[in-house]
């Protein structure tokens, strides 16, 4: 293993000793003399410290009942779906096709909150825990996909078999046609042998068009890569396929080809699937003998061709870029050289850190979910959890055109993996694993979340206070270390790599922000299409796009009990007597009310409103509502596009920036991992949540869209940079205390000048540290590895 040794100082002690001559400054006058105050030594103690010492456990103070389904459960769950006393008739997946009945997905049922609040805030029963799972159900008459909830578990003679249609409110509960069901191998390989057919027939015409031939998907003779998307469906009553083709190898999402293939794939016997059509030079040919007629005729060319190498796209070093002065050096690292200021119970997957505390949990669709938050032993939020990463494109070609992603759909959950310690995340941070269900199996993603405390980059707070006539020029100066802990995932879905923060502050707020690098999915560029996105390589244009990502915040500030307040900065006329010379004027006021009723809502312009989840009734000191501040960050946007046929009804939740609702059980997801092939008549409509129910003295949820309006460009290439594709959204209390909730940390520093006899010209500065002395220590930083995924 490699070590990279650092000889690290954080030491501050008087450059002279108080005796001898001062120092000047950069105008040649003298500097004072600093003297350490009480609580603060000249020199601190040495000591070796080390990144790597664990985290001190602490025991949780309940059971994290919302932790999903273990691997024993999983199996146990499979092979009571598959004994033929659940008469669910099931072929293994390794022998099914379309048109038999089979299990796709496992995962876990949420639990109901009104059951546990009772089990977690008094001594109510531990709520028992449900599989859930997806069975494509094409050997029936009129095949579908169901959801089933399997439990109680573990898995006994009381566990019973349910269809699982509660969550869900677009009229067929948890059944979704077939047509609308995820496309997934089976589906493909129904279809294959239809694309395979055309594509064989027109082989000189792609060899002369895009270089190269498609003769199947893992035929070793193609030279040529398939790429469908999504929609594959409008409602259900239908199903297509739009294949886009590129050049193979590690960056095939940016090196596009100008050809596309429309299938119809309607139905579970593939003798009947058929070709729509076909796409290139920006011209629609409904039969093969319609393309090879304009091809023979010379009216099918290139004007621009993929370079058949793809080095220039692959996220390692270019020589050919040059060198940067002093670049050689070790970067700066973020270091806990203290110590870890956190304390965890690693399996219960909890966390407390100076004030805080929450449980993690995982689910192989949406990723990490928060829940029972608190700071300083006050519950702020039941649970904070992504609901959908989505992504819409636009551009006058096929896919671009018609591609909306839900990756919930594509299991982001599942998409966590490794992480690169010093990279992804500081040295010394601790890792959690995640474990996937895939059929009868799990597999454990090692050192898939990170959790380490961070320098804020800036201080908490501070003031001097000036205009005292000493050598100093103040009478006082006071400044708090700014510091957080920070939770975070990275989900490599197909081509974007999403990073995820929750980030815990000091003053009580929290923080979310989200990051996408990866690759871009390009189209083939023409010269009259900027309207969708700039040339971005020899032939890729970067194709103009939204991403939208929804979180789901159920606050419950001191209970349930809370309302919506929405506070708007206003311009008004007024007269005051003191100013009769100026009759009416202009100034600015507040008028606050809470919203009373479920609705969407939006960011208002200038950043002239306020929208604080507070406590019903309890007010702080002062008589304020105690609550919380939703605070936009960096690009709180909405998907553009509020009527495209793509995301017309499956994408709802997207369309708005924030969006208040009544908390109920029968509404855990704001959507579906089935919606997204379902636009015109989803499984689940989020507008329906809109039922004009009273938001006010009640438990209510927030749904909180943040995302980028993907400007590509050049700099895209090779991936996108987390530096620029970012968002955030914060949290932070509003008069939920009686002042600001710095007063109680001991990393600042205080200075006085005590007045000299006579002049009032102090020469000494006196410092209270607190006993936070300043550590010093050799760290042996360990070269990263990434663990391997092990399957159990």
């Amino acid at each position: 293993m490699h070590l990279l040794l650092i000889h690290i100082i954080l030491l501050f002690e008087a450059v002279v000793n108080a005796a001898g001559t001062p120092p000047f400054d950069h105008r040649g006058q003298a500097f004072p003399n600093f003297n350490h105050g009480r609580g603060s030594s000249k020199r601190a103690a040495y000591s070796t410290c080390s990144l790597y010492e664990p985290a001190e456990q602490v025991a949780a103070p309940k059971e994290n009942i919302w932790a999903q389904i273990s691997p024993e459960d999983n199996l146990a769950v499979w092979n009571l779906l598959h004994d033929s006393a659940s008469e669910l008739n099931l072929t293994g997946p390794d022998k099914a096709k379309v048109n038999d009945n089979y299990v796709w997905y496992i995962d876990t049922v949420p639990v109901n909150k009104s059951d546990v609040l009772p089990y977690l805030d008094g001594s109510g029963p531990r709520p028992n825990s449900w599989a859930r799972v997806i069975i494509f159900e094409g050997g029936k008459p009129e095949p579908v996909s169901q959801e089933y909830m399997i439990g109680p578990l573990p898995v006994s003679s009381e566990t019973t078999i349910q269809k699982l249609d509660y969550p869900f409110n677009g009229g067929t509960g948890g059944a979704v046609p077939f047509n609308g069901r995820f496309f997934d191998q089976k589906r493909r390989d129904a279809a294959e042998p239809l694309l395979v057919s055309v594509m064989s027939n027109i082989t000189d015409i792609t060899s002369a068009l895009l270089g190269g031939v498609f003769h199947g998907y893992d035929n070793p003779e193609s030279t040529l890569v398939a790429a469908p998307t999504t929609p594959t469906s409008f409602n259900g009553s239908q199903a297509f396929q739009v294949i886009m083709f590129r050049l193979p190898g590690p960056a095939s999402y940016l090196r596009p080809l100008d050809f596309y293939v429309l299938l119809d794939t309607t139905g579970t016997d593939a003798s009947l699937y058929k070709l729509k059509g076909l796409v290139t030079n920006t011209q629609f040919f409904p039969t093969v003998a319609d393309l090879r007629a304009a091809f023979e005729a010379g009216e099918l060319t290139e004007e621009f061709y993929q370079p058949s190498d793809y080095d220039w796209a692959l996220v390692k070093y270019n020589a050919a870029m040059g060198t940067r002065e002093l670049e050689d050096r070790f970067a700066p690292q973020n270091l806990e050289v203290g110590g870890k200021r956190y304390k965890l119970d690693s399996e219960q997957k909890y966390v407390e850190y100076l004030g805080w505390s929450f449980y993690v949990s995982h689910s192989q669709t949406l990723g990490i979910m928060l829940y029972d938050i608190r700071f300083k032993g006050e519950r702020i939020l039941y649970e904070l959890s992504m609901q959908e990463a989505a992504a819409q494109y636009g551009g006058f070609q096929p896919k671009a055109a018609s591609t909306l992603y839900h990756d919930t759909h594509f299991q982001l959950g599942a998409d966590l993996f490794p992480m690169v310690e010093g990279f992804d995340c500081p040295f010394g941070s601790t890792f959690w694993n995640v474990t996937v269900h895939n059929g009868n199996t799990s597999t454990v993603n090692p050192n898939s979340i990170c959790i380490f405390e961070l320098d804020a980059g800036f201080p908490l707070s501070r003031h001097r206070e000036g205009d005292v006539p000493n050598d100093y020029g103040f009478s006082n100066l006071g400044v708090v270390k700014g510091s957080l802990l920070t939770l975070r995932s990275i989900a490599t879905v197909g081509n974007y790599d999403y990073l995820f923060d929750y980030a815990f502050h000091v003053d009580g707020s929290l923080e979310i922000t989200v990051r996408a690098s990866g690759y871009l999915q390009s189209s083939f560029f023409f010269r009259d299409q900027g309207a969708w996105g700039p040339r971005i390589q020899e032939a890729t244009q970067g194709s103009l796009h939204d991403h939208v990502l929804t979180w789901k915040a159920d606050f419950d500030i001191l209970g349930t009990e809370n309302n919506l307040q929405v506070t708007e900065q206003k311009t008004v006329n007024t007269t005051q007597p003191w100013w009769p010379e100026l009759g009416e004027f202009e100034q600015i006021a507040l008028e606050t009310y809470n919203v009373e009723k479920e609705r969407a809502l939006s960011w208002a312009d200038n950043g002239q409103l306020m929208y604080a989840v507070n406590h019903a009734s309890a007010t702080n000191k002062w008589g304020s509502p105690r609550g919380y501040r939703i605070v936009p960050g960096k690009s709180n946007i909405r998907l553009s596009t509020l009527n495209s046929p793509f995301s017309r009804r499956n994408t709802a939740l997207s369309k708005s920036h924030l969006v208040v609702t009544r908390q109920h059980d029968t509404e855990p997801w704001g959507n579906s991992i089935q919606n997204l092939n379902m636009p015109w008549k989803p499984q689940q409509d989020f507008s329906k949540f809109l039922d004009d129910e009273s938001v006010e003295g009640t438990d209510l949820v927030m749904w909180l869209n943040l995302g980028m309006h993907h400007f590509t460009r050049s700099e895209d290439i090779p991936v996108t940079l987390y530096s620029e594709a970012v968002s955030s959204i914060m949290f932070a209390p509003q008069n939920f205390f009686d002042q600001s909730q710095d007063g109680d940390l001991k990393n600042r520093r205080w200075y006085t000048t005590p007045e000299a006899a006579g002049d009032h010209n102090a020469t000494e500065l006196v410092s209270e540290a607190y006993g936070i002395n300043l550590p010093q220590c050799n760290v042996a930083l360990q070269e990263p590895t990434i663990a391997p995924l092990v399957q159990l």
